[in-house]
C-alpha cells in the first residue's frame, strides 16, 4: 500500500514538473501564451511540491513504522535503530537521498513562484483587466520552465533507476539498518540537509541565467534577484561544510576538520565558484560590467553540484560520504553534458548580446580587487578540481590507481588563502572606478601601522 502511494506520488510530481516546463516556456517564449498558460505553470510547481511532499511523507511513515515490503526500508531500516537515526535515514542512502534532493527541488520551484506571483507576465500589449493579454515580465515563468525541466530529470530518476518505492514481497522480518557511521552523532540530522540545501537551492540562479539567455535578457536588472537566491543557498551550503567538519572532526578521528576527501572536495568546488559569483554580481549591478563572467559563473555552479552528485552516486571513489555504486552514475553523467552543452550553445546564440558596456577604468579601484579576487577563487576551484579528479583520470587511462593527498592541496590553497584574506581587508576600503595616491594614503595608513605593529608583538 504504502509503496503504490510513494510512486503514485512521484509520478504526479513528475507530471507537475512537465507541466511546469511546457506551461513556463510557452508563457514566456511564444506569443501564445496567455494568463492562462502562466496560471497553469505557477500551480504546476505548487502542484509538483505538494506531490513530494506527499511522497516524503509516506516514506517516514514507511520508515518509522518498519514496513519492510517497502524496498528503501528493507534496505536500511532496522527494529533496533533509534526512533531519531531511523528518521533521517531517509538520506542516508542513494535513492532515499534523491528523493530527499527532489522534495527540496519542487519546495524551492514553489517558492520561487509564490515570491514572484505578482510578477507573473506574458508577451503581448496591455489591454486591462477584461482578460486580454496582460505585460509582465517573462523572467518568471521562463525561469520556473527550467526548474521544472531539472525536477523532469530528478523526478524520472525516482519513478526509475533510484525508486526506493520498489516492492519486497515477502517482507523480511527486519533490516540491517544505517551504516554506523551515520547513526553515532547526531549532526547527521543537520550536516546532509544543509547540503541539499544549498546544492539544491543553486538550481535557481542556474535558472535565471537559462532563462536570460532564451529570452535575451542579460541585464543587471534580474541579477539581484539571482544574487539573493545565491546568497540563500550559499548560506545553506556553508553551514553543511561546517557542519561536516565538525562531525568528521568529532567522529571520524581525522585528527582535524578538513581532510580534502574528493567528496568534502566536491562540496567545496560549488561553494567557491557560488562566492565568485557573489562579489561579480555587485560590479555588474554597479559598473555593468562582467556580463559573460557571472553566467558562466551561475551555470558552472550548478554543474559542479551535479559533478559533486555524480562524484558520490557514482562509485567511482572509494570515500566514507560516498554511497555504494548505483546505475545512476552514467545517467548523471549525461546529464552533466546535456547541461554544459546547452548552456555552451546558449552563449553562443547570444554573444551579440553580451558585451558589457562598462570597464576598468583603474588598476588600483574596488572593480579590479573583486576581479582578481574572482581570478584567485576560479583558480582555486580549478586546482581543487584537478587534484579531485587527476587520480580517477589516470585510472581510466592505464588502470593505475594513485592518490593526490593533502600536501597537494595545502600547497595550493595557503597562498591563494592568505591572498584572499589580504583582498578581503584591502577591497572594500578601495573607491570604485579609481583611486589616487591621496586617496590611498589616508585610507590604509592607520591600517598598514597596526599591521606592521601587529607583526612585531
Amino acid at each position: 500500500m504504502l509503496s503504490a502511494l510513494g510512486y503514485a506520488s512521484v509520478m504526479a510530481a513528475l507530471l507537475g514538473a512537465v507541466i511546469m516546463a511546457i506551461a513556463g516556456f510557452r508563457t514566456g517564449l511564444t506569443r501564445s501564451g496567455n494568463e492562462l498558460t502562466a496560471t497553469i505553470a505557477r500551480r504546476a510547481s505548487y502542484f509538483a511540491f505538494a506531490a513530494m511532499t506527499a511522497a516524503m511523507l509516506v516514506m517516514e511513515v514507511a520508515l518509522l513504522t518498519h514496513d519492510f515490503s517497502v524496498e528503501y526500508v528493507a534496505s536500511v531500516g532496522s527494529r533496533e535503530t533509534p526512533t531519531y537515526y531511523t528518521a533521517i535515514s531517509l538520506w542516508s542512502s542513494l535513492d532515499g537521498s534523491i528523493l530527499f534532493w527532489g522534495w527540496i527541488l519542487a519546495g524551492y520551484g514553489a517558492l520561487f513562484a509564490f515570491t514572484r506571483r505578482r510578477e507573473w507576465g506574458v508577451p503581448g500589449p496591455k489591454v486591462g483587466r477584461d482578460g486580454g493579454l496582460a505585460a509582465g515580465l517573462r523572467m518568471t515563468p521562463v525561469v520556473t520552465a527550467v526548474i521544472g525541466c531539472v525536477g523532469i530529470f530528478f523526478y524520472e530518476l525516482l519513478a526509475g533507476p533510484a525508486n526506493p518505492f520498489g516492492l519486497v514481497d515477502p517482507a523480511p522480518a527486519n533490516g540491517p539498518g544505517p551504516n554506523p557511521l551515520l547513526q553515532n552523532h547526531p549532526l547527521m540530522g543537520l550536516h546532509p540537509p544543509m547540503l541539499y540545501f544549498g546544492f539544491v537551492g543553486m538550481t535557481v540562479p542556474f535558472a535565471f541565467a537559462i532563462a536570460g539567455l532564451l529570452i535575451g535578457n542579460i541585464e543587471a536588472r534580474w541579477l539581484r534577484d539571482a544574487r539573493r537566491w545565491t546568497i540563500a543557498a550559499w548560506a545553506f551550503l556553508s553551514m553543511g561544510i561546517i557542519g561536516g567538519g565538525w562531525w568528521s572532526y568529532e567522529v571520524l578521528g581525522w585528527g582535524g576538520a578538513w581532510a580534502w576527501d574528493p567528496v568534502e572536495n566536491a562540496s567545496f568546488l560549488p561553494w567557491l565558484t557560488a562566492t565568485a559569483f557573489l562579489h561579480s554580481a555587485m560590479v555588474q549591478e554597479r559598473r555593468g560590467m562582467l556580463k559573460t563572467w557571472n553566467l558562466t559563473l551561475m551555470i558552472s555552479t550548478f554543474l559542479l553540484v551535479l559533478f559533486g552528485t555524480f562524484l558520490t552516486r557514482s562509485g567511482i571513489i572509494d570515500s566514507v560520504h560516498a554511497f555504494a555504486e548505483g546505475a545512476i552514475g552514467p545517467i548523471f553523467f549525461g546529464f552533466i553534458a546535456l547541461v554544459l552543452i546547452t548552456s555552451l550553445v546558449l552563449i553562443g546564440w547570444r554573444a551579440n548580446r553580451l558585451h558589457a558596456p562598462g570597464q576598468i577604468e583603474g588598476a588600483v579601484s574596488r572593480e579590479s580587487a573583486f576581479v582578481l579576487n574572482n581570478l584567485l577563487l576560479v583558480g582555486f576551484t580549478f586546482t581543487v578540481l584537478l587534484g579531485t579528479v587527476f587520480p580517477l583520470i589516470v585510472e581510466a587511462i592505464n588502470g593505475d590507481r594513485i592518490s593526490v593527498g593533502a600536501p597537494y592541496f595545502d600547497m595550493v590553497a595557503s597562498p591563494i588563502g592568505l591572498a584572499l584574506l589580504f583582498l578581503m581587508g584591502v577591497g572594500p576600503a578601495l573607491p570604485w572606478r579609481r583611486a589616487s595616491g591621496e586617496k590611498i594614503r589616508k585610507t590604509f595608513r592607520l591600517g598598514v601601522l597596526l599591521s606592521i605593529l601587529s607583526a612585531i608583538v
